[in-house]
C-alpha cells in the first residue's frame, strides 16, 4: 500500500536528480515535456489526484526518438483508464493509486496499458506508510538511504546546520536556484553526479486518457505494490515495487526491448529501505511543511526538542530554493491505509544513525 508520498525537489532539481547514462555510457538529464515543469508542484505531503514527476521513455511520445532516451512529465496520481467514459475521472468507482503487482494481469485497467509498454518510473523523496499500534497509527518515513551527498557533509560538522546549509548551496551552483535548468529545454550531459537527496524510483504503469465529450489528454499512473520486505513488514504487509540502481530503471522504461513479461521478474520486494517515524501531522493531507519529514520518538507524547541534526535535515529540505517550492502542492484526499502489522521496527538506516550522532557532545574548538 502507498498512499502518501513526498516529493520536495524543484523541476530542475528532479531532472538532474534523475539523470542516467544512455547505451554509449554518457550521463544524460532527461528534460520535462512542453509544460510539464509548471504543472509539477513540490511537497512535503502528496496524495492521490495531485501531480507527480515521472520517468518514461520518449518514445511514448515519438517514435523516432532514440530508444534510450528518457523524459520527465507530470502525471496524475491514479490511473483513468483510456476506455472511461465518464467525462469527470473522480466519477471512477474504485481506487487506482495502487495496483498489486499479481494483478497486473488479471485486471483490464492494468493489464491493457501494460501489454502496450506502457511503463514508468514514479520519483519521490520516499513515502509514508502507517503502523498499527494498539488503537492508533504511527506514521513512519520510508526511503533509500542516504550515504552520501551535502545533507549528511563531513563527519566533523555533522552538528553545524550552518555548514550543511553551505554544502546545500555549493551543490547548486551548476543551476543556481532562481534559473531554469538546460534540461527543461533540451537534453544535454549532467555536468556531474548528483550528490542531493536520493530520489526513490518506483515501479508504475500509465495510460492516457481523452474526456469523451473532447478537453485535453491527462495521463496519469498507479504505483506497483509487492509483498513487504523483511524489514518493513512490521509496518506494514506490503510496499511499493522498488527498482533498485539505473540498470533496473532501464530495464523497466525500454519496452522495446525488454517485453511485459519480463520486466514483471524486475518486481521483487527488496530490503533496500530505510526509514524513521515522524510526527501525525501527516495524517492530514492539509498540512504540507518540513515538519512531516522531521523524525520524531513514538514512545514520548511529547515533541522532542530539536537536536542539532534534526535541524540540520529541516535546514537541507528548507534552504535550497525556498521560492521555488514555495507553491507546494497542498490538495487533500481520503487517506485510504491499510495497516496491520503490531510490533514496532528498528531502523538502522544512515539517516536514523545520523540522526541519532546528534546526541554526541558538541565540537569544541
Amino acid at each position: 500500500m502507498c498512499g502518501r508520498t513526498a516529493c520536495t525537489l524543484a523541476p530542475d532539481e528532479v531532472s538532474r536528480a534523475s539523470s542516467y547514462r544512455n547505451r554509449g555510457g554518457q550521463r544524460r538529464q532527461p528534460r520535462w515535456r512542453d509544460g510539464d515543469a509548471d504543472k509539477y508542484r513540490p511537497s512535503y505531503n502528496k496524495s492521490p489526484q495531485s501531480m507527480s514527476p515521472v520517468l518514461l521513455s520518449q518514445r511514448h511520445f515519438d517514435k523516432e526518438a532514440p530508444v534510450d532516451e528518457c523524459v520527465l512529465a507530470s502525471m496524475r496520481w491514479g490511473l483513468v483508464p483510456a476506455w472511461f467514459k465518464e467525462n469527470d475521472p473522480s466519477k471512477m468507482q474504485y481506487s487506482t493509486s495502487n495496483c498489486r503487482s499479481e494483478s497486473l494481469l488479471s485486471k483490464k485497467s492494468y493489464k491493457d496499458p501494460l501489454t502496450k509498454g506502457q511503463r514508468c518510473v514514479i520519483l519521490a523523496d520516499g513515502f509514508y506508510e502507517w503502523q498499527k499500534v494498539e488503537k492508533d497509527k504511527q506514521p513512519f518515513f520510508i526511503y533509500f538511504p542516504q550515504s552520501e551527498g551535502p545533507s549528511q557533509g563531513k563527519k566533523e560538522d555533522q552538528d553545524d546546520p550552518t555548514t550543511s546549509a553551505r554544502n546545500k548551496e555549493n551543490s547548486e551552483v551548476a543551476c543556481p536556484p532562481g534559473e531554469a535548468s538546460p534540461a527543461l529545454t533540451e537534453e544535454v550531459e549532467a555536468p556531474g553526479e548528483w550528490t542531493g537527496w536520493k530520489l526513490l524510483t518506483m515501479a508504475g504503469v500509465f495510460d492516457c486518457w481523452t474526456p469523451p465529450d473532447g478537453g485535453e489528454p491527462l495521463y496519469s499512473y498507479s504505483i506497483i505494490t509487492v509483498n513487504a520486505s523483511q524489514n518493513l513488514q512490521s509496518i506494514h504487509h506490503r510496499m511499493p515495487a522498488i527498482l533498485d540502481g539505473e540498470d533496473e530503471v532501464r530495464k523497466w522504461l525500454d519496452f522495446g526491448e525488454v517485453k511485459s513479461l519480463d520486466a514483471l521478474k524486475l518486481l521483487q520486494s527488496k530490503n533496500t529501505l530505510t526509514f524513521h517515524p515522524v510526527s501525525s501531522i501527516v495524517n492530514n493531507s492539509r498540512n504540507n511543511s518540513p515538519e512531516c519529514l522531521q523524525p520524531v520518538d513514538p514512545n514520548s507524547k511529547k515533541k522532542p526538542k530539536p537536536t542539532a541534526s534534526s535541524k540540520m535535515m529541516t535546514s537541507w529540505l528548507s534552504s535550497s530554493a525556498p521560492l521555488k517550492r514555495k507553491g507546494s502542492d497542498t490538495r487533500e484526499s481520503k487517506d485510504k491505509q491499510e495497516n496491520d502489522a503490531e510490533t514496532e521496527p528498528k531502523s538502522t538506516g544512515a539517516l536514523q544513525q545520523w540522526l541519532q550522532g546528534a546526541k554526541k557532545k558538541p565540537r569544541t574548538k
